[in-house]
């Protein structure tokens, strides 16, 4: 059986604030081959089962059809997903079920990660919740260890999870500090570590950092967060760097996002007179999860960027960064409050809220109302991604 290979099909669906006018797309359709990519590299082209694309730009499926189990793909790629009971990796967790992938969840909450799992199942895909505190480097290895025995090798991983103190500089404290750090810089630089030592012997495989604007260019109030995504940013191209030294074929990439509208606005601890919030304009962690997924298959970029605002703020920092100085110190206070006092309320920074006795918070945040549920810059992106990916195809 021959088909077209994937194309850019327009973002269809309810035509929202940040949506380009097109020709029917949801979840699949922009990055409907992820998976058969994924799968081409982890495996042979030519095995049976598996899809193989020609010099033509088509994608030939090989016979026969690939075995399934309780519906889902024997043979389909294990992806492991940290930060995977709330928020953009709990939503690229979805995204990769949704295309048949074996989902190894990493989180510290058990309401959270057992619903993840759920979700995974119900999309298609299989999942494996695994509580993990990716800022303990011996239980992230230990829950790669676990992955492989039960699903064979580790094809794709996502370093997700994050914590977040929200105050002026003066009103944090060292521990707090340390543990922002420990969890957002060092939680990454552990599943990097934990997935090259498993892929690099093997020769393949690829890994996904989410990053954020916020590691381009720091705003107040976030002074712990933000650098350590700078931190982030460093340390995974020194690297990208070494593996293209060694000539190896695992790639990483970092997807870039924006302002997301996820739970931890209603977790995270915060000295604020106000509630806080992401700066506006906000996104669906949807719209992340997508690139996610699309970077998993065209790793061979250096970095994604997820929104215009993300574009905005990332060349603005280049170009001009003492304006930006300026207007964050202008506008950078108010606009991560909203009008509402801040409560006196329970945080995640040393413990789940989801644990055993807490309750699931899903991936959205309470900004709905709010929030783009496209992005028309980072759908352009994969659609130029996938021609230039094609037009190489076609040259070689």
């Amino acid at each position: 059986m021959v088909k077209p290979a994937p194309t850019c099909a327009g973002q269809g669906g309810r035509q929202g604030a940040d949506t380009p006018a097109g020709p029917g797309h949801t979840f699949a359709a922009a990055a409907s081959g992820v998976i058969r990519t994924i799968g081409r590299r982890a495996h042979s082209s030519t095995r049976p089962g598996y899809a193989a694309t020609t010099g033509t730009g088509t994608t030939v499926r090989t016979q026969p059809v690939p075995r399934t189990r309780r519906g889902v793909r024997v043979n389909a790629p294990v992806v492991v997903v940290t930060g995977a009971s709330a928020g953009i990796g709990r939503a690229t967790a979805g995204r990769f079920a949704a295309e048949g992938a074996r989902v190894a969840l990493l989180a510290r909450g058990s309401s959270g990660l057992d619903a993840a799992a759920r979700d995974v199942e119900a999309a298609g895909g299989r999942a494996l919740p695994l509580p993990t505190d990716v800022a303990d480097y011996a239980a992230v290895a230990a829950a790669a260890d676990r992955v492989e025995a039960e699903w064979g090798p580790i094809d794709v991983w996502v370093n997700s999870a994050f914590t977040s103190v929200f105050a002026p500089f003066t009103e944090i404290t060292a521990e707090e500090y340390r543990r922002v750090t420990e969890v957002t810089y060092l939680g990454s630089v552990h599943g990097v570590m934990v997935a090259l030592a498993r892929m690099r012997p093997r020769g393949r495989g690829t890994i996904v950092q989410v990053g954020s604007a916020l590691g381009a260019r720091a705003i107040p109030l976030q002074s712990a967060y933000c650098g350590a995504k700078h931190a982030v940013n460093g340390f995974l191209e020194a690297v990208r760097v070494e593996l293209m030294h060694e000539g190896s074929d695992v790639h990483v990439t970092i997807v870039q996002s924006p302002a997301v509208n996820t739970p931890q606005f209603s977790w995270v601890r915060s000295r604020l007179p106000k509630r806080p919030q992401p700066v506006p304009p906000i996104y669906q962690p949807k719209v992340v999860a997508e690139t996610v997924a699309f970077a998993a298959a065209h790793p061979q970029r250096k970095q994604y960027w997820v929104g215009a605002s993300t574009v905005g703020t990332i060349l603005g920092q280049r170009i001009a960064p003492a304006v930006l100085d300026r207007y964050l110190a202008r506008t950078g206070f108010a606009s991560q409050q909203t009008d509402a006092d801040e409560i006196d309320r329970p945080d995640n920074l040393w413990q789940p809220l989801d644990g055993p006795d807490g309750h699931d918070f899903g991936a959205h945040g309470d900004f709905d109302a709010r929030a783009h549920r496209h992005s028309p810059q980072a759908w352009l992106a994969r659609c130029a991604e996938s021609v230039a990916g094609a037009v190489h195809r076609t040259k070689r």
